[in-house]
């Protein structure tokens, strides 16, 4: 899996102060997209074992408390990121206790197949659809079109 960015401190993309990685590849293309530069599964960087220990040590470091992970991208449940996501959201469940893991995808929840389920089965809240520009309303929180679903899983 690539990677376009990493912000070991942010509060744009979910609820309090949160890590937020934003992955490469996107199969959607939505028309109007703000992260178009990150469609590409080999634009960017490499994800690294040191960068994913660095996001487990960022989400326990108690000098800034985060309440928790932020995926976006490109997109996390993208084919080819499925399995580092995966890996990466089980490491946070099982050495983060208290984190809450956010997701952003262009994929439908009813439309994910088994291997994108196993990471939404463990992630506290999806946000699915695609982004559609003539359904896009700035006054919506933690999403850009109408037609986005906000799914509170656990």
């Amino acid at each position: 899996m690539n990677i376009h960015q990493y912000y070991p401190v942010d509060i744009v993309n979910g609820p309090g102060t949160r890590c937020t990685l934003f992955v490469s590849g996107c199969v959607h293309e939505c028309p109007g997209c703000y992260n178009k530069s990150t469609w590409r599964v080999n634009s960017g960087m490499a994800f690294t074992l040191e960068m994913e220990d660095r996001i487990i040590a960022d989400l326990n470091d108690t000098r800034i408390r985060r309440q928790g992970l932020s995926l976006s991208g490109g997109d996390p449940l993208h084919p080819q990121n499925v399995a580092d996501v995966l890996k990466l959201v089980k490491r946070v469940k099982a050495e983060c206790p208290g984190k809450d893991i956010w997701l952003w995808t262009g994929y439908k929840i009813d439309e994910l197949i088994e291997a994108q389920r196993e990471v939404v089965d463990l992630i506290n809240v999806l946000i699915d659809g695609k982004f559609v520009q003539d359904l896009k309303d700035p006054a919506l929180v933690w999403r850009g079109s109408s037609n986005q679903v906000v799914h509170h899983l656990r």
